[in-house]
């Protein structure tokens, strides 16, 4: 029984969570109601105060549900000895193709760029935003200054200022491809992050061997 009650909770939830990009996406975020969303879904009011406190919070839980395993799939440098090149661009092509390929991804992100206010009860939203935002460039700061590392070079600029055009770069393609959808996602960015990161001296990648290597020297 307990299982059972488990299982129907999270299939409100989920319920909840599509009925918001539903709503969300029809309406925007600021003109649409808990209410709205709870009747899009089939449930009750209280249905929707029993998972979320506020809009803010199901907003950002619609946005984690999609996000999240994007984000881990951007960042992030390689273990051991390999090249965090080659991790960053082998991330961030699998998170452009979900994006170009997946609806729910789109929705979602379309919502998250272009039918979202940051006023009154969506302060958590805000803070969502700086706080992922802040640990992406961490780890894209730490990542690229280990690829220097490993080159034994010095790069142009310092590794956080790299790190923010790095991710603009992304930000603003996904923007761009969301307002119209006119150019292949995955190939742009891909040939965009390549040129990027030749400019910084980071190009062309590190074989395993040779990563291994310059670890060593």
């Amino acid at each position: 029984m307990a299982r059972r009650t488990k299982e129907d909770a999270l299939a409100t939830r989920e319920a909840l969570l599509d009925a918001a990009v539903c709503v969300f996406g029809r309406r925007g975020v600021a003109r649409s109601s808990l209410a709205e969303i709870a009747e899009q879904a089939g449930l009750t009011r209280g249905a929707v105060y029993w998972h979320f406190k506020d809009k803010g919070e199901l907003f950002n839980a619609m946005m984690d549900r999609v996000t999240l395993p994007l984000e881990a799939d951007l960042i992030g440098h390689c273990e051991g000895q390999g090249d965090p090149v080659v991790e960053l661009l082998d991330k961030m092509r699998r998170a452009m193709r979900t994006i170009e390929h997946d609806a729910l991804t789109q929705n979602v992100l379309e919502i998250a760029t272009l039918k979202v206010e940051h006023v009154d009860d969506m302060g958590p939203v805000r803070d969502r935003y700086v706080a992922a935002h802040r640990d992406k460039l961490h780890l894209m700061t730490q990542a690229l200054e280990r690829a220097a590392a490993l080159r034994h070079k010095a790069l142009p600029a310092p590794a956080r200022t790299l790190a923010e055009g790095y991710h603009s770069l992304i930000h603003g393609l996904v923007f761009s491809w969301l307002l119209g959808r006119s150019f292949p996602l995955e190939q742009t960015a891909v040939l965009a992050m390549e040129t990027y990161l030749a400019g910084a001296g980071l190009m062309p990648p590190l074989t395993c061997a040779s990563a291994g290597a310059a670890n060593q020297g």
